[in-house]
């Protein structure tokens, strides 16, 4: 019997958009098993940002996308924690990741696991942070 195999992707879920979507469609095109873990409000402050929908709606949101299998909470931003938790295969990440300092030093230590870290692309013209702005600017006039 071949093995399932588990993939992990996470994130704040914020302004569900369009690239969330393309993340999750293509982490669940590559795994038999997806788990996503939604940052908490508390990990989302720590980043000096605020989310607009609150932890358990994001939650919510992500757990209705019909490409996700289990949705847990993100309550830390060390991926290796999490990976000693669900002992995940494969990980999903956004390529604006690839190559930095920490995440080069996050693939040698998941290698030494046997877990495999994929890149993907960000849809280009989209991001929460942009939604935002754009909020913002039109509740400043």
């Amino acid at each position: 019997m071949k093995k399932k195999i588990i993939g992990y992707t996470s994130g704040v879920y914020d302004l569900f958009h369009i690239g969330h979507l393309n993340l999750l469609k293509n982490a669940k095109g590559l795994c038999d098993k997806l788990i996503v873990g939604v940052s908490t409000d508390e990990l989302v402050s720590y980043k000096n940002k605020e989310a607009v929908i609150p932890h358990l709606e994001r939650m919510e949101i992500v757990r209705s996308i019909k490409f996700v299998d289990v949705v847990v909470p993100q309550e830390d931003m060390d991926k290796f924690k999490m990976w000693e938790r669900l002992k995940f295969d494969v990980m999903f990440v956004g390529d604006d990741w690839f190559e930095t300092p920490k995440w080069k030093e996050l693939e040698d230590k998941f290698e030494s696991v046997g877990v495999k870290i994929v890149y993907f692309p960000y849809t280009k013209g989209i991001s929460s942070t942009k939604i935002n702005e754009t909020l913002n600017f039109i509740r400043s006039k």
